[in-house]
């Protein structure tokens, strides 16, 4: 049985990019955690926006099997106004608590800012040194950002692992429904139609139905 660890920005990124794989390691018996850094709300003048997404997350998490979720309710969009410091050593209580084989987390050059500092925070926490268990660093994309990542100063997603989600789309599908308020109409890339027709094109680049791709930062066997 393998500890898997999913190191998130907002409410909903725990999916987006990595659900159904999640899905997938729960069947295969690994016991799976998610940490949601950011309330997710506080940038957008919504009255109990930060509730709602919060019961959406736990709801989410029931459907995947996840072990546990844990949202932090760090300000959305303000992660750069703390130290990043302090963000890392938080991660470090987590990865020290859990001590994962497997860590994913965000693509460093997504276009939301958020996503960079805990893509950074979680590759300081897991430095071979304080993790040296640790078997893989993967990150996702999360679609409506990673696409959108700024060309010049951050390489592109260059995917190299291919997570075969045939048996498990389904279920990432049905969590991401929880997120009602985060849902867009089509051709959004947060519709369900979007995700599922992302999931197959990802899988055609390998010759799967259904695919979510990943770049690993580090592998040990």
């Amino acid at each position: 049985m393998n500890t898997v660890l999913v190191l998130a920005a907002h409410p909903d990124d725990e999916l987006l990019g990595v659900g159904a794989t999640l899905a997938r390691h729960v069947r295969s018996g690994d016991e799976a955690h998610a940490v949601v850094l950011s309330e997710g709300a506080s940038s957008r003048s919504r009255q109990g926006l930060a509730e709602q997404l919060a019961k959406s997350a736990n709801r989410a998490a029931e459907v995947l099997g996840l072990s546990s979720i844990d949202g932090w309710s760090l300000p959305d969009q303000r992660l750069d106004a703390i130290p990043l410091i302090d963000v890392v050593q938080r991660v470090e209580e987590v990865v020290d608590a859990l001590r994962p084989d497997i860590v994913y987390t965000h693509f460093p050059g997504d276009v939301n800012t958020d996503h960079g500092i805990v893509a950074r925070a979680a590759w300081t926490a897991c430095r071979p040194y304080v993790l040296p268990e640790l078997r893989r660093f993967a990150v996702f994309e999360t679609p409506s950002s990673t696409e959108w990542a700024w060309p010049v100063d951050s390489a592109a997603f260059a995917p190299c692992l291919y997570a075969d989600v045939t048996d498990t789309l389904e279920v990432k599908l049905e969590a991401m429904a929880c997120y009602d308020t985060e849902l867009r109409d089509y051709p959004h890339p947060r519709s369900l139609r979007a995700l599922q027709e992302r999931a197959a094109y990802w899988g055609s680049r390998v010759g799967r139905l259904a695919v979510e791709p990943f770049q690993v930062l580090r592998e040990v066997w």
